[in-house]
């Protein structure tokens, strides 16, 4: 990077898009929600966060791309494409009612107004600390200047207004990607085919550089049960051919069912709402069961329940329908307390297995992503800018983006269920596991004990080296298939440098 910029130095341009891509290397990994108009990003934010600091509303809510990260005092900043600024006043609505950003009246640090490019929210929020969240518009918002600002975010070379306004450099401005999936449609797959385009830069493709992790999401996966008891079990089932779906095109590297609005109220139960549930649970069976058959009828005042009817309606808006029943019927199985109740319904939404898989494949690997990233941008720096010393950096710059392993074992891992892949099942598991898809450590790697000891380690790597580059020499093996299988000899061979002699 430091190359490129001093054979740049004369261009102004490039040179502040180089020191912006060196300073992303030592910043938080900037990870990405998109998805669909109203696939619940918004909610899925302020669960993973576990505050409620994203405005969510009935309507289209995101009209602009926002940026969370971690400060030490809340602010709200609007940005303008040319610099300029301005402080956000924020409102907290009542009752349920979450933050509100108020854009109408911006007092900007120029002399004219400004059309807001974006919203910076800094928030004191342990989960900001390592991680950057970018809350993004609908692709498919009612408004196609709106959904543009997602695109231009994730897959700028699609969008032409911006490769103009860059001088034909597209630079993603996020390390991953989560997509939340309401339903899985052409829009949906359309977009994530445009995210993963960007792969091809690592072979001189004109394409745009784009974040090379992906995971999918099936959001508000409540719904898909109407709100039953069993309806993240629906949700599973759901996810399950989601991701054969999308495992077989190599768009996602993992598909996740979540109940959005569960985790969240759940992270912010209240001993009220405990009470609440504890009374309705006191209850017989047969009477509360006729009462959330839909939301309005749950809160309607006729209906005799002991909570009273506005409580019930912030129940009902707060938990979902789904919420209710499993909060209730915990609380029968013996839950006692506000405490335990909320860890069971946090577990139930499915975001700690979301939580999981994000430690797995981003943040376990969060330099190799900031390193792709700035890598790619480099490459794009240098292919818009020819005819100075830095041209020899390009082929180099190329061959990184190719053959880094860290990167090759992230392209592998979107791929593994794919046809083009011919192993059996046993063999992709040990795959998945020996690429890092369970986690980076060695014993992860190797499927050992946390314990097992240095001398255990090495012969198991030993060995998974001489299985899987025999299984890349065989004489049916075809060209991905093996280089899949030489990925995994590679990856075992890394695990003993790690080891000690």
């Amino acid at each position: 990077m430091g190359a490129a910029r001093a054979a740049l130095v004369s261009e102004a341009r490039p040179r502040a898009l180089l020191a912006d891509c060196a300073r992303r290397l030592d910043q938080p990994l900037r990870v990405a929600l998109a998805g669909s108009l109203k696939a619940g990003k918004s909610t899925l934010l302020n669960s993973l966060v576990g505050q409620d600091i994203a405005p969510t509303d009935a309507t289209e809510c995101t009209k602009v791309v926002t940026w969370y990260r971690y400060g030490s005092t809340p602010s709200v900043t609007a940005h303008a494409d040319d610099g300029a600024r301005a402080h956000v006043v924020v409102r907290r609505g009542g009752g349920t009612h979450g933050l509100s950003f108020d854009l109408a009246r911006l007092n900007w640090d120029a002399p004219t107004p400004r059309e807001v490019d974006h919203l910076e929210v800094e928030w004191p929020a342990a989960a900001l600390a390592h991680t950057t969240i970018i809350d993004t518009p609908g692709t498919s918002s009612l408004s196609r200047e709106v959904s543009r600002r997602t695109a231009r975010l994730l897959t700028p070379a699609h969008d032409e207004q911006r490769r103009e306004h860059q001088g034909e450099i597209a630079i993603p401005g996020a390390d991953a990607v989560v997509y939340l999936l309401r339903r899985l449609d052409d829009a949906d797959v359309r977009f994530l085919a445009r995210i993963g385009t960007g792969t091809a830069a690592a072979q001189g493709s004109s394409n745009s550089p784009a974040p090379l992790g992906v995971v999918g999401v099936v959001s508000r996966a409540d719904e898909i049960g109407a709100g039953r008891i069993d309806a993240l079990h629906s949700a599973r089932d759901v996810a399950a051919r989601f991701a054969g779906e999308l495992e077989r095109t190599g768009l996602c590297q993992a598909v996740i069912p979540v109940a959005g609005l569960l985790a969240f109220a759940a992270a912010t139960l209240r001993q009220q709402e405990f009470a609440a549930f504890e009374a309705l649970a006191g209850i017989p069976v047969d009477e509360l069961s006729a009462a959330p058959l839909s939301a309005d009828r749950f809160a309607r005042a006729d209906v005799s329940l002991p909570v009273p009817p506005q409580l019930r309606a912030q129940l009902s808006e707060r938990f979902g329908l789904f919420g209710i029943r499993m909060a209730v019927t915990l609380i029968r199985l013996g839950v006692r307390d506000s405490v335990g109740l909320a860890a069971e319904l946090t577990k139930r939404s499915g975001v700690d297995e979301l939580r999981s898989v994000l430690d797995v494949q981003f943040g376990q690997r969060a330099d190799q992503l900031k390193a792709h990233s700035a890598l790619s941008a480099l490459a794009r720096v240098l292919i818009a800018y020819p005819g100075t010393e830095a041209d020899g950096l390009l082929p180099r710059v190329r061959t990184l983006l190719a053959d880094v392993h860290g990167f090759a074992e992230l392209r592998l891992l979107g791929r593994l269920r794919t046809d083009e892949l011919a192993l059996p099942a046993a063999d992709l598991g040990e795959l998945h596991r020996l690429i890092g898809g369970v986690g980076i450590a060695p014993h992860l790697r190797l499927g050992l004990s946390v314990d097992a000891t240095p001398t255990q380690l090495r012969a198991q790597a030993v060995a998974a080296v001489r299985t899987w580059r025999a299984r890349a020499r065989h004489p049916l093996a075809d060209q991905f298939t093996a280089t899949a299988c030489l990925t995994a000899a590679r990856s075992a061979e890394g695990t003993l440098s790690l080891l000690p002699e």
